[in-house]
């Protein structure tokens, strides 16, 4: 492999996110429980947040809005104000949870800084995602930190465009198949996939991937041998 760009997903691949959002969701759907059992309320969420995708983007604060409209929603807007004020103070203290960085993160990057450029690609809030950053006692391991809009394989030919290299000179390490490994196989590029214990339902994706360009690791640091033939 001829790589010179490694970029990471950020999101339960970097640090923890989803069993945040779970949380959340549940202390929502506990808060709904007048009008839905929790299982149906969590449905309708998950609903409410895809159509939202396309409007407010990934992250916490289209979460929030996202919740709110839920609310409304199946409360026929009766639902007390003082809920929506709970749903508000929900989204805020997910904003504030403080960065946890997965296992084997800085041990790994201290390997492959001096070898490769490193360079963050995530979906998510921009001022959220800067804030995991600027927290997470990382950031000065990146040559480059790109904030996506969403992970398409336009929006990885823009990214490369941008590095100047090409698709074969490129590896994409992410816990989604369906963001992170899929679309960069597609444009010519490498992928490796670090599977995380929860991943969003709208990631989810179920498919067989046959191809050279493609690996799957369970954890971080096994990604290092097959980077270096000295670690093998």
């Amino acid at each position: 492999m001829d790589i010179k760009v490694i970029a990471f997903d950020a999101d339960d691949t970097l640090w923890i996110n989803e069993p945040y959002f779970r949380e959340t969701e549940t202390e929502f759907c506990q808060l709904m429980e007048n009008y839905l059992p929790q299982h149906t309320a969590a449905r309708e969420l998950l609903q409410v947040e895809i159509r939202n995708l396309a409007l407010y983007g990934y992250g916490i604060k289209g979460f929030m809005l996202s919740m709110i409209e839920t609310a409304l929603t199946i409360s026929n807007k009766t639902i007390d104000i003082s809920a929506v004020e709970k749903i508000i103070d929900l989204g805020k203290a997910l904003l504030a949870r403080p960065v946890e960085v997965l296992e084997g993160v800085h041990e790994v990057l201290q390997i492959l800084k001096d070898d490769y450029r490193l360079v963050v690609a995530t979906k998510g809030d921009l001022l959220d995602q800067e804030r995991k950053l600027r927290n997470s006692g990382i950031l000065h391991f990146f040559h480059h930190v790109e904030v996506m809009s969403d992970k398409q394989e336009g929006d990885y030919r823009k990214l490369l465009k941008h590095l100047d290299i090409r698709p074969d000179q490129f590896l994409m390490i992410g816990n989604s198949l369906k963001s992170d490994v899929l679309p960069v196989l597609a444009i010519g590029g490498h992928a490796i996939h670090i599977p995380f214990h929860i991943t969003w339902e709208h990631e989810h994706v179920d498919v067989h991937i046959d191809n050279p360009n493609f690996r799957q690791v369970e954890h971080i640091s096994e990604i290092l041998p097959l980077l270096y033939a000295t670690l093998r």
